[in-house]
């Protein structure tokens, strides 16, 4: 089988770049359909309109509802289609991206995504996570191309609550131990191939620059300012992890995270807070050694991301419960199943419950 490594036809990132959005966007079209928020909206659509009517593009403004449910594509497809637009431009987080993404794939269209926050690796990535509406996993919807353009201002990102950018941390931190556990197991990675060797540095060079630069990028967020650290997480939550998932594979970190969004309590927590639990737990199940589980747990507790379940709202614990999580992520066609070895429901369970316990008795941060 082939090797395949995959990533958006071209990556921009630096200070006030939305100013030259109209620029990057030109070649996919004349008439930009426009996916964002309303709060998006009110906050960039004056830089987006000045920078697409000074490249003579045309576009329409389409407000997104929340949530990347198979109604949600529906409807903005359909609105799509009316609009008579020729290009997609996703702004703001990864839902609109996937939501976005969807559309696009299904209607054979080119699409630009442009992060107002740096909080997943979805920019890059040629798959949309599908949720119920009410905020439950259902599934993936993994499509034929990956973003013609991603465009990262970081000015606008360091503006961010930080909680954003150290949920991004939280994603990142997964990318490279699933990664080497999907090629360590010849697993297919998300674009059907064999894993490459860069896929492979590019996941490593992630979780190096988030123990080096993740701390200070936090404090420099939450002064609102963007310095070389800052620059460097945006890269690795974005970029490096979105092309070292993709084209490494995803393993049980992802999986977890799945099923803990059956229990309703950590619906409000965002994606990549899940995933660093996730990751606790895969590291368990593969028996990592003391001084990396130190490593990860103490890298967590320092940037403020979930290593317990009462970090994650889950007050009690019920056995019930968390046995259900652990079987849904090991339903069929879940990556947990990439791992080198063995798994079953018993042995996530056996696992979470182990990350919650380390997760209380930390004691080196």
């Amino acid at each position: 089988m082939a090797m395949i490594i995959g990533g958006p036809a071209r990556y921009i990132q630096g200070r006030n770049e939305l100013q030259n959005l109209g620029k990057y966007v030109s070649t996919l079209g004349k008439n930009a359909y426009i996916l964002i928020s309303e709060n998006g909206k009110k906050r960039f659509s004056a830089i987006i309109d000045k920078s697409l009517n000074n490249a003579g593009i045309k576009f329409v403004y389409e407000i997104f509802k929340g949530e990347c449910s198979k109604k949600e594509i529906a409807r903005v497809q359909s609105a799509f289609e009316k609009s008579g637009s020729d290009f997609l431009i996703a702004v703001g987080g990864g839902k609109i991206f996937d939501t976005a993404r969807a559309v696009a794939d299904n209607l054979v269209k080119p699409f630009a995504n442009v992060p107002t926050i740096a909080s997943t690796d979805a920019p890059c990535s040629a798959v949309s996570v599908i949720y119920t509406e009410d905020g439950q996993f259902e599934g993936y919807q993994w499509t034929k191309k990956n973003p013609d353009v991603v465009l990262m201002d970081s000015e606008i990102i360091s503006k961010a609550p930080a909680r954003l950018l150290v949920s991004g941390m939280g994603d990142a931190l997964a990318t490279y131990f699933e990664a080497i556990s999907a090629f360590r197991s010849s697993a297919n990675n998300c674009l059907g191939g064999n894993i490459t060797k860069s896929a492979l540095n590019l996941a490593r060079l992630c979780y190096d620059t988030l123990l080096e630069s993740g701390y200070r990028a936090k404090l420099a967020v939450e002064q609102k300012v963007v310095t070389a650290d800052v620059e460097d997480i945006i890269e690795a939550n974005t970029y490096l992890s979105g092309i070292g998932f993709e084209s490494g594979g995803l393993a049980a970190a992802h999986s977890v995270h799945n099923g803990l969004t059956a229990i309703a309590e950590t619906h409000h927590f965002y994606h990549g807070e899940k995933v660093a639990f996730g990751t606790i737990t895969q590291l368990v199940m593969e028996g990592a050694d003391t001084e990396l589980l130190d490593e990860v747990i103490g890298f967590c507790k320092q940037v403020g991301l979930p290593t317990t379940f009462a970090d994650l709202d889950i007050k009690t614990i019920d056995p019930k419960q968390i046995m259900e999580v652990a079987k849904l992520a090991c339903s069929e066609g879940e990556p947990l199943h990439n791992l080198y070895y063995p798994v079953s429901p018993e042995l996530v369970y056996n696992a979470m419950i182990a990350a919650d316990t380390f997760g209380k008795n930390f004691k080196n941060c």
